[in-house]
């Protein structure tokens, strides 16, 4: 869990409480905290009360979007922080096109993976 620089706020269109994700996930709010622990989800601290706060694109239909925890650990694994995850996740790409999140959410997960193999080399 990080401070999140205002570049990359600017890049996430929309953040959710963690409490807010319990609620969309049907959990507990330690459920939620302990995805964030193992590395599920990326919360970072933000605005005025410095509350944990996970990009609202992470979610979709009740669950947490299709391809997301596998990019996470493909880009951890590449040496990259929380907030240059972000930074990637939510940088738009023509080639793509638009950015890494939202093609995770259009159910194109293969295709953000395999970039963020290609990161590594």
């Amino acid at each position: 869990m990080t401070e999140i620089d205002a570049n990359i706020d600017g890049l996430v269109p929309a953040w959710l409480t963690l409490p807010d994700i319990a609620e969309e996930l049907d959990i507990e709010v330690t459920r939620v905290r302990q995805l964030v622990k193992e590395g599920q989800l990326i919360a970072v601290r933000r605005g005025e009360n410095r509350v944990l706060q996970v990009p609202a694109d992470f979610i979709k239909d009740g669950k947490v979007v299709k391809g997301l925890v596998g990019t996470l650990t493909l880009l951890r694994d590449d040496g990259f922080a929380d907030e240059e995850m972000l930074e990637w996740l939510f940088t738009a790409d023509d080639t793509l096109p638009g950015t890494p999140a939202q093609a995770l959410r259009e159910n194109r997960g293969t295709e953000v993976k395999r970039r963020a193999q290609a990161l590594a080399v």
